[in-house]
């Protein structure tokens, strides 16, 4: 919690008048039990009216400027705790977008996303009830006791036992809380994991019939998040009986000896209302007391796990500064014995890749599911690290290059088609801040997206809603495919990018990449032959190893995995089209 604090710097101001404001308005409230007092022995006791309305109209000044005081101390605690969360969620998102993927997949996108909202808000709430009840609720505290003593020094002796028994109650109910609130924030995270799996993968889960599994899994989770909520919430409920119980006692125990005292002579009825009114300050101070350390409680469970957040430390550094050579490298990029491991994974994903690519090229990169091509050319914009070996672009280890800079050299497309709320054009700009709607229906040309924009009511300004859900998964792919060719880069990657796309569309868009203008190479990830059988060269990959690098009539002729991904695609195909031949024939009969 102690490095989130800094995150106040900015209102100091507001974090010392409100918590002096609050302690005003104490002031005033511990003077209003010497006014009932001289009210009841002086004004009552003397039948004096004058006096009473003179001490009445001090008790409605000391309201009123007690109320002034709390509510100044309210708009200063609010703006501060407002500000320092603002800054605190800013800080964390920046945080999150320096981390790797790496990092990212560790800690959970819904975890995260439950810190960056429902943890932030905690820690808010906390903040501001500190910095107005921290103070107050002691300052009260203490206040009472010393005027009880001013009144009654015996008397005030009953404080003395009734005070230090409260905080017993008060911290020990706290020491067992705090672990049960972060258990209870960890099970919240399982809870919106599924709901983000059940709403993101609904159509699957429809299509499998799954809805009673994924609704009972979800009600198992949501159950052992209610009983752990329930009982946390029965530790902190034991804080109020426990408190009252004492508190009341020991007014009993004040207008027992008081009534004795008062019979003798030896204190006045109004120094007993006094007392038993400062106890009674006491009793409402410790029960908003408990219930502030309940928030606090709270507010460091879930600022300890946005700390754990901070505490990850990018495995992915950048450099402002990178030497590079005064003329281009004969490759533009390069994999060198490269091995890479996952975080905390038993062995490696990817080991030996070993190639080299000139610029221009066109680079294939096939093989089975799970064999490594994503993470082959995920590792040139480093959104992964070699573990072993070096990954060049231009002749220069990305390890040394400024992030930035890498890539900006470098136009991706991942295997899921993201786009975003905004219009078409707004899309389109995300890879060129400047481009011209020239420049743009040319990348919509090469990615044959051009026919389908125009026949939009509003062309390049027509709205695409989040996710582009109003688009089809091939509309996505072409765009996002656009996108990338907008930016102009010298390394595109197409990351199985077309595998919505039917087979002619895709022949169109592999022809158009291969006559586009300029020396852009461009990877292509596939699990279809025909997707890179032009390529100037292709990667052929098993198990995280390269099994053999070539064209794709020497892959045919060598390479037996290569083979047998082709030949399979074949016979599938023929008894697809052998498949739609007779359906149409039984159809024309």
């Amino acid at each position: 919690m102690k490095s989130l604090l800094k995150y106040l710097n900015g209102y100091k101001k507001e974090c010392i008048l409100s918590p002096l404001f609050k302690l005003l308005e104490v002031v005033f409230e511990l003077l209003v039990p010497l006014v009932m007092a001289a009210i009841i022995d002086i004004g009552i006791g003397n039948e004096d009216k004058s006096f009473i309305i003179k001490m009445c109209i001090v008790l409605v000044v000391l309201g009123i400027v007690g109320l002034i005081s709390a509510i100044t101390a309210q708009y200063f605690a609010a703006k501060a705790a407002v500000g320092f969360s603002a800054k605190l969620r800013y800080a964390l998102f920046k945080h999150i977008n320096t981390l790797s993927f790496s990092e990212i997949d560790t800690l959970g996108t819904s975890s995260l996303i439950t810190k960056l909202t429902s943890d932030v808000n905690q820690v808010q709430n906390g903040v501001n009830l500190a910095l107005r009840l921290i103070l107050r609720s002691p300052f009260v505290v203490a206040g009472a006791m010393i005027m009880a003593f001013t009144l009654n020094a015996k008397a005030a002796l009953v404080f003395v036992v009734v005070i230090p028994v409260l905080c017993v109650v008060v911290f020990a109910i706290m020491f067992y809380s705090i672990p049960m609130y972060k258990k209870v924030q960890a099970q919240l995270d399982k809870v919106l994991k599924i709901t983000r799996e059940n709403l993101t993968g609904v159509r699957v889960i429809r299509a499998f019939n799954k809805e009673r599994d994924e609704i009972e899994r979800y009600n198992e989770t949501n159950e052992e998040l209610t009983s752990l909520q329930l009982f946390v919430g029965r530790l902190s409920a034991i804080m109020n009986p426990l408190t009252y119980i004492i508190i009341n006692l020991g007014i009993v125990a004040l207008i027992y000896y008081g009534g004795i005292k008062v019979n003798a002579g030896a204190i006045s009825q109004g120094e007993v209302v006094a007392l038993v009114n400062y106890m009674s300050q006491i009793l409402v101070e410790v029960v908003k007391l408990a219930n502030l350390v309940i928030s606090i409680n709270k507010a460091l469970a879930c600022a300890n796990r946005i700390e754990a957040v901070f505490n990850v430390e990018p495995s992915i550094t950048d450099k402002a500064e990178v030497f590079m050579p005064e003329k281009d490298s004969e490759y533009i990029v390069e994999f060198n014995h490269v091995n890479l491991r996952y975080k905390d994974a038993g062995e490696d994903a990817l080991t030996d890749i070993d190639f080299k690519v000139k610029k221009g090229e066109i680079v294939g990169i096939i093989g089975g599911t799970g064999s490594g091509k994503s993470s082959v050319v995920n590792m040139i914009p480093r959104f992964y690290d070699a573990s072993e070996g070096e990954v060049k672009v231009n002749g220069v280890n990305v390890k040394d290059m400024s992030v930035e800079k890498l890539r900006d050299m470098v136009g991706i497309v991942m295997q899921k088609a993201v786009l975003f709320k905004g219009t078409i054009r707004e899309n389109m700009r995300w890879g060129k801040g400047d481009a011209t709607d020239e420049e743009i229906y040319r990348a919509l040309d090469i990615s044959q997206s051009r026919e389908f924009v125009e026949q939009k009511e509003n062309k390049l300004d027509e709205m695409i809603e989040q996710g582009g859900k109003n688009l089809s998964g091939g509309q996505r792919q072409r765009l996002t495919i656009a996108r990338a060719i907008v930016k102009n880069p010298d390394i595109l990657i197409l990351d199985d990018s077309a595998s919505a796309l039917d087979f002619a569309t895709d022949a169109k868009l592999r022809k158009a990449i291969r006559q586009m203008e300029g020396d852009t190479t461009v990877f292509i990830v596939s699990q279809r032959t025909s997707s890179i059988q032009h390529a100037d060269k292709i990667v052929v990959l098993e198990d995280g190893n390269v099994v053999m690098i070539g064209t794709h009539s020497e892959l045919l002729e060598k390479c037996e995995e290569y083979q047998e991904i082709h030949y399979s695609q074949i016979e599938k195909n023929k008894t697809e089209n052998n498949k739609i031949e007779n359906s149409k024939k039984g159809g024309s009969v």
